[in-house]
């Protein structure tokens, strides 16, 4: 059953990657990077500091949290444990997949852009997704910068899956902690 699985994820994966345009590589790498966001994450952080000033320090705290959950748990825990080559590290594929500028570590079980994205994605939908409209869009963008991640020919679909439920979980857990953390502290003001 697992090698059925493992068969079908790296059928998909040259499938997936096989679908790609010269034009496209540069955009979809630029995508990945860090630096092509940092105007996103401050428009975002100045939506969180305007919806809620006096919360706004708890939901940053949760953000870096999740993330901090998500990133240890693939990079620090999953990579070096499962050593699951990334497919452009992989011989048998050579000369078979697209794969555009640099490759990464050599492990990509599981995806930590995936897990990243998913985790922020997720709590700040759950902790303040009623007071800032459109932050389900969040998803859709977790969503595309993980794909990225198969075209570029650095990831296997289920490094991104894994990766996606393992940032949601994070933020799951980030949001729960947060909510009592601050609760317990709000208990212990009003004693």
């Amino acid at each position: 059953m697992i090698e059925n699985l493992k068969k079908w994820d790296e059928e998909l994966f040259i499938f997936l990657n096989s679908l790609h345009a010269e034009w496209l590589d540069p955009i979809m790498f630029q995508l990945t990077e860090t630096i092509t966001w940092i105007p996103f994450y401050g428009l975002l952080i100045f939506f969180i500091y305007r919806s809620d000033p006096k919360i706004s320090w708890w939901v940053f705290g949760g953000v870096a949290l999740a993330i901090l959950i998500a990133d240890q748990t693939t990079s620090g825990l999953m990579k070096p444990f499962f050593e699951r080559l990334r497919p452009c590290h992989d011989e048998r594929w050579e000369g078979i997949i697209h794969n555009y500028g640099r490759c990464g570590g050599l492990y990509g079980f599981a995806s930590s852009h995936a897990a990243n994205t998913f985790a922020i994605a997720t709590f700040l939908n759950l902790k303040i997704g009623k007071k800032i409209k459109h932050l389900k869009w969040l998803f859709l963008w977790a969503a595309i910068i993980s794909y990225t991640r198969i075209y570029l020919g650095v990831h296997y679909p289920t490094d991104i899956f894994i990766g996606a439920v393992i940032g949601f979980l994070a933020g799951l857990i980030s949001w729960f902690l947060i909510v009592f953390i601050k609760r317990e502290i709000l208990k212990s003001l009003l004693k």
